[in-house]
C-alpha cells in the first residue's frame, strides 16, 4: 500500500489533459512504443474526434525510480528516518493509479467522482492561454476534497511565452512560491518524467486498514452485454477476491464478484485487489439500477455479523466489533437542461429506451422520464448537465446504437405553485406550465468569467442584456494589476433559461476568444413568466410551445409565426398561424392558399362558366378552412431549433 500513488489530472478543457498521460503512458511502459495513438485514454472516437475527454478513464501504470531520483529526493529531506525509508524503496515499484478527466463545464460530475477516488491532483494550466475559468472551478472541487495539489505549466516548447508571469499567476492562485511550479511540454514530453518525480514525493499514498472488512467506492461504471455490469472501484479499506460474496449497501444488492483486475488501460485480471488498490469488478448484473455510482460494496457475511448476536456464533465476535459505515458517496448531479427525445420510427420508442437506460450507467447525471407528444408519440424528457451534454449524448445515441433522435426545444427546471398551495411542482416542459400560477421561480446561476481587463465594459453590458445582475470583479492574483495583461474575474448572477441559449457564443465574440467561463447552481428567485402557444390553423402545436419571459412574448411569438409562415407548406386554404398567451391572441400571420387553376380545363363558351367554377372554388375552401387540418412535417420542427 505505500507503493501506491492515486492521482487525477484536472484543468480547463483544451489545457493538454490527455496528452500528459500518453507521455505517463510511454514514460512507464504501459503501452508499447508501436501501439501509441493521440490521446489513448479517450476510448470513444467522439472523444478523439472533438479532441475533448467526455468520460473519465482510469489507468494503472507501474513505474520503478532511477537511483539518481532517490538521490535527489534524499538531498530534500533532512529527516533520518525518511533516508532510511528511502534507501530502502531504491529497488521498489511503484503503482502508479491515474484518472484522466474531463475539462468541460458540462461533466464537472465526472470530476468530482475521479476527486473522491484519489488523494492528489496534478493542476494543469496551458502556458499560452493561463489560468481559465473551469481551472479555478476543478481547483476548489479538489481543495474541498483535501487533495494534494501539483501545480503545472504545459505547453512550454510554444514561442513567445511569458513563464515569468504565468508562474507568478500560478502560484498566486495556489498561494505557493514559484519554484514549486513545474514546466512541461505534454507534447514533446520535455519535464514529464519530473512531473511523475513529483506525484511519488508530494502525494501521500492511500490511507486504510487492510486488516478490516471490506469497504469499496463504486466511482464509475459501464456496461457489457457479455459481463453485465462492471463497476469502477476504490478498494478504501480490506480486499476483494474472485468469487467473494458482496452486498451493495444502498441498493441492498447480493453479488458475488465474477472477476477482479485493474485498467491496463483495458481490463486485466487478478486474483484480488488489495486495500488502496484502483480496479474493476464485474458483478454479472443485468439491472442497471442496482449498482449505483457512489454507492459502497461490502463483504455479505460482514453485513450478517453486524446483526448476528454474539451467543449465536462466537467465531464471529471478532467481526462485531466493526461497525461498517458506508462510505461518503456523492451529491445527487441535478439535471440544468431538459428536453424531449424521439425516435424518428416512432414504433421503436422502446430501443430508446434500453439506450437510455444503458448510457445512465455511464453517465449517472443524464435524467430521463417516458413521455408523449401528440406530434412525435412516445419518447422520453430527458435533463442534461448543459447544452453541450445534450449534444454529445444525441451523436452517442447515433453512433453506439444507431438511433437518429429528434430533440425539443431545450427549457430548464422551474418551481409553480398554485394558488392556496404549500408545495411547488416541478415544471420540466411547456406542455406541464400553465399562466394562473400564484409564483414562478427559475434556476440562477453563478457565473465566473476570467477575461482580460479591456473586455470588462462589453461583459457587463452582456450580462445585462441576458437579464443578469453583476457580482463583483478582482484581480485573478494579487500581483496581476502589475503584469502588462491583467485578467479580471467577473462574477454574476444569470437565469440558466437565458445562459443556456447562445450567452457563451456572445462572450467569446465580445473578448475577442479571450474570456473562459464556468457557471454554478446558486438557487431559485421569482421571475414573470408565461407559456406563449403556437395555433396553426386553430390547431395548438406542442413541439412549438415555450415557457418565455412576459415583457418579451410579444417578440418571441412574432418572429415564430414569421419563421413558419416562411418555411410551411402552402395548402389549399388559407392558413391562420397564430402566437397566443392564453385565450389572448399576441401575434398573427396567414399563410396565402394554394391556388388551383380550375379555369384551366375552359377553352371558350359563355364567361359565366368561368364565374360559376371560381364560385364552386371559394365556397370549397370556406369548408376546408372550417375543417382543415394541417399537419406540420417533423423537418420544420429540427429547422426552427437549429435556427
Amino acid at each position: 500500500m505505500k507503493q501506491i500513488r492515486n492521482f487525477c489530472i484536472i484543468a480547463h478543457v483544451d489545457h493538454g489533459k490527455s496528452t500528459l498521460a500518453d507521455r505517463f503512458l510511454e514514460l512507464t511502459g504501459t503501452i508499447p512504443k508501436e501501439k501509441m495513438r493521440s490521446q489513448y485514454l479517450d476510448q470513444m472516437p467522439l472523444e478523439r474526434e472533438r479532441g475533448v475527454t467526455i468520460k473519465l478513464a482510469p489507468v494503472t501504470m507501474i513505474w520503478r525510480m532511477p537511483n539518481y531520483q532517490i538521490l535527489n529526493f534524499k538531498s530534500e529531506i533532512r529527516n533520518e528516518l525518511q533516508v532510511q525509508s528511502l534507501k530502502s524503496q531504491q529497488d521498489s515499484e511503484y503503482i502508479l493509479n491515474l484518472i484522466d478527466t474531463p475539462g468541460h463545464a458540462d461533466f464537472y460530475y465526472e470530476v468530482s467522482r475521479s476527486l473522491a477516488a484519489v488523494e492528489g491532483a496534478i493542476l494543469l494550466v496551458d502556458a499560452s492561454q493561463g489560468v481559465q475559468a473551469q481551472t479555478i472551478t476543478n481547483l476548489r472541487m479538489a481543495l474541498n476534497q483535501g487533495l494534494i495539489i501539483i501545480p503545472v505549466l504545459n505547453k512550454i516548447d510554444l514561442p513567445y511565452l511569458d513563464l515569468g508571469a504565468r508562474k507568478k499567476e500560478l502560484a498566486g492562485l495556489l498561494n505557493v512560491k514559484e519554484d514549486e511550479i513545474l514546466l512541461v511540454s505534454a507534447k514533446t514530453g520535455q519535464g514529464a518524467e519530473t512531473v511523475l518525480e513529483s506525484v511519488i514525493k508530494k502525494i501521500p499514498p492511500p490511507q486504510g486498514n487492510p486488516n478490516g472488512p471490506l469497504r469499496a467506492l463504486i466511482f464509475d461504471s459501464v456496461y457489457s452485454e457479455h459481463k453485465g455490469v462492471i463497476a469502477y472501484l476504490k478498494i478504501v479499506d480490506g480486499e476483494i477476491k474472485t468469487h467473494d460474496k458482496l452486498e451493495i449497501m444502498g441498493t441492498k444488492t447480493k453479488i458475488e464478484a465474477q472477476e477482479v483486475g485493474i485498467f491496463g488501460p483495458g481490463l486485466i485480471k487478478k486474483d484480488v485487489l488489495n486495500t488502496g488498490s484502483i480496479g474493476y469488478l464485474v458483478t454479472g448484473l443485468k439491472d442497471i439500477k442496482k449498482c449505483r455510482v457512489g454507492d459502497t460494496i461490502i463483504k455479505f457475511e460482514s453485513r450478517c455479523c453486524e446483526a448476528t448476536p454474539r451467543s449465536v456464533n462466537s467465531k464471529l465476535e471478532t467481526n462485531l466489533k466493526f461497525k461498517i459505515e458506508p462510505l461518503p458517496g456523492y451529491q445527487e448531479p441535478k439535471s440544468m437542461v431538459f428536453s424531449g427525445l424521439y425516435n424518428q420510427k416512432s414504433e421503436e420508442a422502446e430501443k430508446l429506451g434500453r439506450a437510455l437506460e444503458k448510457l445512465k450507467l455511464n453517465d449517472a447525471s443524464l435524467f430521463f422520464e417516458p413521455e408523449k407528444s401528440a406530434t412525435f408519440g412516445f419518447g422520453y424528457r430527458c435533463g442534461f448537465l448543459g447544452l453541450f451534454h445534450l449534444e454529445i449524448i444525441k451523436e452517442r445515441l447515433k453512433r453506439e446504437y444507431n438511433i437518429d433522435v429528434i430533440t425539443t426545444r431545450p427549457s430548464v427546471a422551474y418551481r409553480a405553485w398554485l394558488k392556496n398551495q404549500k408545495n411547488f411542482i416541478e415544471i420540466r416542459s411547456p406542455e406541464k406550465f400553465h399562466n394562473d400560477f400564484e409564483r414562478v421561480e427559475e434556476p440562477i446561476m453563478i457565473v465566473k468569467i476570467i477575461s482580460p481587463q479591456q473586455f470588462f465594459g462589453g461583459i457587463v453590458e452582456l450580462i445585462k442584456k441576458y437579464r443578469g445582475e453583476f457580482l463583483e470583479q478582482k484581480y485573478l492574483t494579487p500581483e496581476s494589476y502589475l503584469e502588462k495583461f491583467n485578467h479580471l474575474i467577473i462574477e454574476a448572477k444569470i437565469p440558466l433559461a437565458t445562459l443556456v441559449v447562445d450567452f457563451y457564443d456572445k462572450l467569446k465574440n465580445i473578448s475577442a476568444g479571450f474570456a473562459s467561463m464556468s457557471y454554478e447552481f446558486f438557487g431559485y428567485q421569482k421571475a414573470d413568466l408565461v407559456r406563449l402557444d403556437i395555433l396553426v390553423a386553430g390547431q395548438r402545436q406542442e413541439p412549438l410551445s415555450l415557457i418565455v419571459y412576459r415583457d418579451v412574448a410579444y417578440y418571441e411569438g412574432k418572429k415564430i409565426v414569421e419563421f413558419l409562415k416562411n418555411n410551411l407548406p402552402r395548402q389549399l386554404f388559407e392558413v391562420k398561424i397564430q402566437a397566443a398567451l392564453g385565450s389572448r391572441i399576441i401575434a398573427s400571420e396567414k399563410l396565402p392558399a394554394l391556388r388551383k387553376d380550375v379555369t384551366a380545363k375552359l377553352y371558350g363558351g359563355d364567361v359565366t362558366r368561368k364565374i360559376k367554377l371560381l364560385e364552386k372554388q371559394k365556397k370549397g375552401k370556406k369548408e376546408l378552412l372550417r375543417l382543415g387540418k394541417v399537419d406540420i412535417p417533423p423537418d420544420i420542427y429540427i429547422k426552427m431549433l437549429k435556427g
